[in-house]
């Protein structure tokens, strides 16, 4: 049981499509600060913040400071981690 509902926290969280293009592009860029996820994305400055808090919530987003700027990447770990939920949930349907 516990498989499906991490897999469905997982589902519920990245089925909003910004927070799905921030994983994405976090993926494809190592890491990026708001302004630059702000203009990929095209919205707002204040909405890729509150998506960001969602996704480091759950720990699949981190962050480093660099000089004036704060840099978010993807937790590998937590990667993983949700992976082998979606998967063992998946081979359980």
């Amino acid at each position: 049981m516990e498989n499906i509902e991490k897999a469905a926290e997982f589902f519920k969280i990245l089925s909003d499509p910004t927070r799905l293009g921030i994983v994405n592009l976090l993926l494809q860029h190592n890491y990026l600060c708001v302004n630059a996820l702000t203009r990929r994305l095209n919205v707002t400055q204040s909405a890729v913040s509150q998506h960001l808090r969602i996704l480091r919530q759950i720990g699949l987003v981190k962050t480093e400071r660099k000089a004036n700027f704060i840099h978010y990447s993807i937790n590998p770990d937590i990667l993983l981690e949700v992976k082998k939920s979606i998967s063992s949930f998946l081979n359980t349907v």
